[in-house]
């Protein structure tokens, strides 16, 4: 679209000059007029003829259409090579499941009560409408009842982001709040000083058997940490875990904790707590705007209300 409509553009003021040579002392006036009822019907009401009103109707419809295609082509163009999966898209949640349950299966000291780990819709997009705040945060709403799932409160949550966006996988991601298992210790509870084993803590935590993920490109930064394109890996849980001063399984034979359950790769299997659940029609309480996308949005219009006053008062020049 944007190369469709932008080479005319050029051609038409490459040939066109500021003394407008084909318009006439009649048309420059008109466009003086024009460009004076713009700006100043925002300032002096009183003065708002007739005329102006629909002067002003005609170029704030047209402001509004170009800040609209201009604020999508920009997007467009960000985010393209860049593709990354949907919560939707079946690879994905398998990748993520599957990641889960292997590395809950592996722990050391052996889980006696670790819980198998399958998908949940609603978690899904909570993680996605968090996501698309871009902000490197954990979400307030955590502890909010009912407005991160129906059911699970309080809600967990794992966070990443990274730069390398064409190399992204969930596994990955997964695999690096794994590796915190290294400053962790299980006996004393202990994390190494100045690093994290939160993530960890919640990967592993036997109580949490419901996982819902999602990624997204922030074409301008996260917030509050870097304004290069990054991409941002969000997973929420239920049951929450990582408590604090609470051990994230018990240990002992595998399952020999779990009782009525099935095991399966040394995890505690249940038909009826692991069935899938559609939620299609639930939606988290949750703002999905983000203060990136608020500057580009006023960037866009200062843009266009130029591009208008250029038009008014040498409509040739961007016909």
């Amino acid at each position: 679209w944007l190369q469709t409509l932008a080479r005319p553009r050029r051609r038409k003021a490459a040939s066109a000059s500021l003394t407008s040579e084909n318009t006439t002392p009649d048309e420059h006036r008109k466009a003086r007029h024009n460009l004076s009822c713009f700006f100043l019907s925002w300032f002096l009401p009183v003065q708002r003829s007739g005329h102006c009103f629909r002067t002003m109707a005609r170029l704030l419809s047209l402001m509004l259409h170009l800040t609209v295609l201009m604020d999508s082509a920009i997007h467009t163009l960000s985010v393209e090579g860049d593709q990354l999966p949907d919560i939707t898209d079946q690879a994905f949640i398998d990748m993520c499941v599957k990641a889960h349950n292997e590395h809950r299966s592996s722990v050391n000291p052996p889980a006696s009560n670790m819980r198998y780990m399958t998908w949940d819709e609603a978690l899904a997009k909570s993680a996605r409408a968090w996501a698309r705040n871009c902000d490197f945060t954990h979400n307030p709403r955590l502890n909010v009842q009912g407005q991160l799932h129906p059911k699970f409160h309080p809600v967990g949550e794992n966070l990443w982001v990274g730069e390398n966006i064409r190399a992204f996988t969930a596994k990955t991601a997964i695999q690096k709040w794994y590796d915190e298992v290294t400053d962790f210790s299980y006996s004393t509870l202990d994390c190494t000083p100045k690093k994290m084993c939160g993530h960890y803590n919640q990967v592993v935590w036997a109580d949490s058997y419901k996982v819902g993920c999602a990624v997204h490109i922030c074409p301008n930064g996260i917030n509050k940490f870097v304004t290069k394109k990054y991409a941002i890996f969000v997973c929420n849980y239920g049951e929450a875990g990582n408590v604090k001063g609470v051990q994230p399984y018990k240990t002992g034979g595998a399952c020999s904790q779990c009782s009525g359950d099935r095991c399966e790769n040394k995890l505690c299997h249940n038909s009826k707590r692991d069935e899938s659940k559609s939620n299609q029609t639930w939606t988290p309480e949750l703002p999905n705007s983000s203060a990136p996308h608020t500057a580009l949005s006023l960037t866009l219009l200062l843009i266009s209300a130029g591009l208008l006053g250029l038009h008014i008062l040498y409509p040739n020049l961007l016909a």
